[in-house]
């Protein structure tokens, strides 16, 4: 039995499939329907991998359906899959020629699988997106009121006064999440324990970070970005760097270590 090895390029309406070795591909709609309809296929072939991009959350519905029958997803950065493409000289970008990438992607480099978010844990995500949206409103609008004098700071005040609303309910409405979910609150429990961290902060580890206390330290370090690559040569040795990781974790995490850095001084 030959290993198999899949890519799958998501759009917005359709899924593009590459499998290899061999030159088999097609096209599904991004539906359920599609996905029900993928998902039974590629359970025949049984492959070592399936990969998908990320791709603004397109690909989400596919790689939970996937995940959920047991078979081997992992969801990728489009940064690294576009080095590989050039690295291996294919330089022209269609949907099936992507997915057929994403197979020779999936073969080479064999990605580690991810866990997939569940539905729940998706919702906590989103509104931590919607908290992050709303505190850069409000941070534009206290900006635009400095310039402004008489009626129109008048309405940028109404306007701000709304956002700080919306904010507060999707803090309540993150808190009660959390609290419902006996597993996420030992989590939240932990780490306010920690000095710095706030339900912020909390929130967005519980729904970026899924894989906390499941891989080492070294491991969860990579993933939000945070641990020092080598960058050493014969006997050179150059300083070491960060790289990639989730770049909104790694920011409120500097904001943490800052805080409790200004207050110990």
């Amino acid at each position: 039995m030959h290993e198999v090895w899949v890519g799958v390029d998501v759009s917005k309406q359709s899924l593009d499939v590459a499998v290899r070795p061999g030159d088999e591909s097609w096209s599904e709609q991004n539906s359920q329907a599609g996905i029900k309809i993928l998902t039974r296929r590629l359970k025949k072939l049984a492959p070592q991998r399936i990969v998908l991009e990320a791709t603004g959350g397109y690909e989400y519905e596919l790689a939970l359906r996937l995940s959920k029958a047991k078979l081997p997803v992992a969801v990728v950065n489009p940064r690294q899959v576009r080095n590989f493409a050039r690295a291996v000289g294919k330089l022209a970008k269609t949907d099936p020629i992507d997915a057929k990438i994403l197979s020779h992607f999936a073969e080479a480099v064999k990605p580690p699988c991810r866990l997939v978010k569940d539905s729940k844990l998706d919702e906590v995500d989103q509104l931590v997106t919607r908290h992050r949206q709303l505190v850069e409103m409000i941070v534009a609008e206290r900006n635009r009121r400095m310039s402004l004098r008489g009626e129109a700071q008048n309405d940028i005040d109404v306007t701000i006064r709304f956002l700080q609303g919306r904010l507060q309910k999707v803090d309540e409405r993150l808190k009660t999440l959390i609290d419902k979910n006996p597993e996420w609150n030992r989590k939240a429990a932990l780490l306010k324990s920690v000095p710095a961290v706030g339900p912020v902060l909390i929130s967005s580890l519980i729904a970026e970070l899924p894989e906390l206390g499941t891989i080492n330290r070294k491991q969860i370090a990579s993933l939000v970005g945070v641990a020092p690559f080598n960058n050493d040569s014969g006997k050179s040795r150059g300083r070491r760097h960060i790289w990639g990781g989730r770049a909104h974790l790694r920011a409120l995490l500097y904001m943490a270590v800052l805080r409790v850095f200004v207050s110990t001084r």
